[in-house]
């Protein structure tokens, strides 16, 4: 239990704010925009800012999004055509075509990244890889927020937050929402450049 600690620890240090500017001035020379907000509830503004009304969006599984408070003003305030709800009234069985094409491609979708480097590289793990693709190419526009713990010095030490820290905590998610033994990082999207100026847009919170 105390090496489980030791390693929560390691991994949930905030960056300093000098790291936090360097990895900010990172991302945007790689194409992506930089909001950096000081706690959860401006990071919900900054969030929604970027949201038109009745637009489409998919909120992708994060914890992130549910601490912030996203996904429930997302999915169920009727200000926006949530991707979400509508996967949930569709038939695996009869559409699942259809619901991967609507998963694949939102007009936004947001949702987080399991690490930054100082670099200025996204670094996102996934069991299904159900977000990589709009994440990748397939959605427009994508919003990420991002706590300042999740700041690496590079892809060696993203991976092995990724490995040591993150799937632990989502094998015990998975286990309690789905009745499964856990999850897995069976794929991996790193995204060290965005070629459409504004399509990513990240905000960094300090907490």
């Amino acid at each position: 239990m105390k090496d489980k600690t030791l390693i929560t620890e390691k991994w949930n240090q905030v960056a300093s704010q000098e790291t936090i500017e360097k990895v900010a001035q990172s991302l945007t020379a790689n194409g992506m925009e930089v909001k950096i907000v000081q706690n959860t509830e401006e990071a919900k503004k900054a969030a929604l800012s970027f949201l038109p009304a009745g637009s489409e969006v998919f909120t992708m599984t994060s914890v992130t999004l549910e601490t912030v408070g996203l996904v429930e003003v997302i999915n169920e305030s009727g200000k926006y055509k949530s991707v979400r709800n509508k996967l949930f009234s569709m038939d695996r069985k009869t559409q699942m075509i259809e619901m991967q094409k609507l998963g694949a491609a939102p007009e936004y979708a947001i949702g987080s990244v399991q690490a930054l480097t100082e670099g200025g590289s996204a670094v996102v793990a996934s069991n299904t890889g159900s977000q990589l693709s709009a994440y990748a190419y397939g959605a427009p526009n994508v919003v990420w927020g991002v706590g300042a713990q999740k700041i690496v010095k590079d892809l060696d030490q993203a991976l092995n937050r990724i490995y040591q820290h993150v799937l632990p905590l989502e094998s015990e998610r998975a286990h309690k929402a789905y009745g499964v033994p856990g999850s897995n990082v069976s794929k991996v999207l790193i995204v060290n450049k965005e070629v459409q100026p504004g399509r990513i847009k990240v905000i960094l919170v300090k907490e």
